[in-house]
């Protein structure tokens, strides 16, 4: 930002870091030792991962949201204040670490030293150098038998150019090496710059909705001061607001006077309407604007696309508040109304990718207490029609005639894949099974390798993620970023029970992998749907032509159980009435399909495929 270039210092006391790395490297761990040195926190009141605030963080040892924090450090008797932001690992995550790093000078990159380097870290490293952050390489788990330091000081060396007399090693469980960590943020890691005489900035890098204090901003201040009660002004938004209370966090927010140059905080604002407010805006002082917002974020683009629907019709308004308040707080959840003939009133949701629709999905249902159906996941397809114009489709329902479509095409994504080398010809197998293709390979070390491929995105949303890790006994990690759109032979698959289409179910597939998707999705659904008191044909089908059929056989009541001997034709009689009988039914009975099957046949499918 260019703001960090001005001359002006507020305070050089003040340390803005964040802590970034591959998940399970040990960051929040590492927090939480950071916090007991400093003594933020009393050790009676210390609990693990404290900095993951919610269940579903503590449950799954991710993290999921970034997580800001003040510390009062001092060294060589000076007071130093420390801004730490806790950042997520995962892929998934990857734009709240874009959006922390924009708020800090520096960032501690932590590596596993019994790991070594993985996907997420160096996608991480390099987010934060092409931001301009001073790095402060920190190997955790020194403590375990299997770490091995000179290994991967070696590794950073040859893949991020990072000097080994630069690492820092330290125990996230045992604390050893986090006082000399602390004094090498002081030492390491620049004070902010910025005016705190000139017009206010203030750049909004997170947000939450509390029902009784209303819109809550997370901020960093670049230039100018902000004071309780001042009247407050959103740049791009152009929304005015009042500042009811602004403070830091502790981690729990501590209300303080004021706000100034380099400090990170929250302002309570009186703002209610959830579309109100931006991520990357830029906060600003009514009675005297800042001439321009800062740069802010780049416009993140969602990866993978699914139907949520609530399980009963009337939730529905609730599911809008509640996605609402999600957006706020995550930037990259995109959703616009859409409706189904089987599922009614839903959503047409945007992720990031399947662990993002998953956690959205389970926020859902634990914080505002909604049932969700997700329908099955799709991306964004360009298709290009015979009259010369193109289409983006999100929605397989939305696909046009296959008289009318001249090509589609697919989104493919660049892959980094770092694996053992002895799992190499697993892997291969998987990227040819799954449409990619490897185009370079490269050594890490004796005992790892790094593979550069182009995928189809459609064909990593299940199970990809799974079957590395399977194929790799849990050592493989993988980063991706978007690449390009592709030629594709694609076809519009149709599920079809008792003759009817069932929209939630409709894909789109490669023609080459249709059948066999097809037979999987048939055989799935007949294990889930319970048996009717007639015959139940479940066809695939594509183009109007069916590649895949089960059939779900019927209830049969025993009609002769009360002929006990006697002639055969009595019999017969008996079930050739109950046949035609069967057939009536069959011509104008409908199957009604539980809604729990909607959620299970997408996990059953993956289960399947693995």
């Amino acid at each position: 930002m260019g703001e960090k270039e001005m001359p002006f210092v507020k305070n050089p006391s003040i340390r803005n870091f964040c802590i970034i790395a591959h998940v399970d490297h040990g960051k929040t761990t590492l927090s939480d030792r950071l916090l007991e040195s400093t003594q933020t926190i009393e050790k009676r009141k210390m609990q693990e991962q404290l900095l993951d605030s919610m269940d579903l963080e503590r449950e799954k040892g991710i993290t999921i949201k970034s997580h800001p924090v003040t510390m009062h450090y001092t060294y060589q008797g000076h007071p130093y204040l420390f801004n730490l932001i806790d950042t997520p690992g995962h892929v998934d995550f990857s734009y709240e670490v874009s959006r922390s790093l924009a708020a800090c000078e520096g960032a501690i990159l932590l590596v596993d030293a019994s790991q070594g380097i993985e996907a997420q870290t160096v996608a991480n490293a390099l987010l934060a150098m092409k931001s301009n952050l001073i790095l402060i390489p920190v190997l955790n788990k020194i403590d375990l038998p299997s770490s091995n330091v000179e290994k991967v000081q070696k590794q950073l060396e040859d893949v991020l150019a990072i000097p080994s007399n630069e690492t820092l090693n330290v125990s996230g469980k045992t604390g050893d090496g986090v006082p000399e960590l602390l004094e090498a943020v002081v030492q390491r890691i620049p004070p902010p710059h910025g005016n705190p005489n000139a017009p206010l900035q203030a750049l909004i890098f997170d947000a939450t909705y509390d029902t009784y204090k209303g819109l809550i901003c997370y901020v960093r201040i670049f230039n100018g001061t902000l004071k309780n009660g001042q009247a407050i002004l959103m740049m791009r938004k152009g929304t005015a607001a009042q500042a009811k209370e602004v403070g830091i966090f502790t981690p729990h927010m501590q209300p303080t006077k004021q706000l100034s140059v380099g400090e990170v905080g929250y302002v309570l604002t009186n703002l209610k309407t959830l579309t109100e407010i931006q991520i990357g805006d830029t906060l600003t002082l009514a009675q005297n604007p800042a001439v321009e917002p800062l740069p802010g974020y780049k416009e993140i683009k969602p990866m993978v696309f699914s139907g949520l629907y609530p399980v009963d019709t009337a939730d529905y308004e609730r599911l809008k508040n509640g996605l609402l308040k999600l957006q706020l707080n995550d930037a990259s959840l995109t959703f616009q109304a859409e409706s189904s003939t089987a599922l009614g009133f839903g959503f047409r949701c945007g992720f990031l990718g399947l662990l993002h629709m998953e956690i959205i999905q389970e926020r859902l249902r634990r914080e505002y207490d909604l049932d969700v159906i997700t329908t099955y996941p799709s991306v964004v397809y360009h298709v290009h029609l015979t009259d010369g114009t193109m289409m983006t489709i999100d929605n397989p329902l939305r696909l046009p005639e296959p008289s009318s479509i001249r090509s589609i095409e697919e989104p493919t994504i660049r892959a980094s894949i770092h694996i053992s080398n002895t799992s190499i010809g697993c892997i291969l197998e998987l990227l040819r099974e799954k449409r990619g293709l490897c185009e370079e390979t490269e050594t890490i070390d004796d005992q790892r390798i790094l593979l550069k491929c182009m995928l189809p995105l459609n064909e990593i949303l299940l199970d990809f993620n799974d079957r590395l890790k399977s194929l790799t006994k849990g050592y493989g990690s993988m980063d991706y970023e978007f690449s390009d759109y592709v030629p594709s032979d694609l076809v519009k698959m149709d599920l079809l029970v008792n003759g009817e289409p069932v929209d939630a179910f409709s894909s789109i597939v490669h023609r080459s992998k249709a059948v066999s998707q097809g037979r999987l999705l048939c055989e799935r659904l007949k294990k889930l749907l319970p048996r009717q008191m007639f015959k139940v044909p479940i066809q695939a089908s594509v183009c109007g032509k069916i590649i895949a059929r089960e059939t779900l056989s019927a209830y049969r009541k025993d009609v002769t159980a009360k002929c006990y001997g006697g002639d055969i034709t009595r019999k017969r009689k008996l079930l050739e009435k109950q046949k035609e009988g069967k057939k009536r039914m069959k011509q104008i009975g409908s199957v009604s399909i539980p809604q729990e099957i909607f959620v299970h046949i997408l996990k059953s499918t993956a289960d399947e495929s693995s």
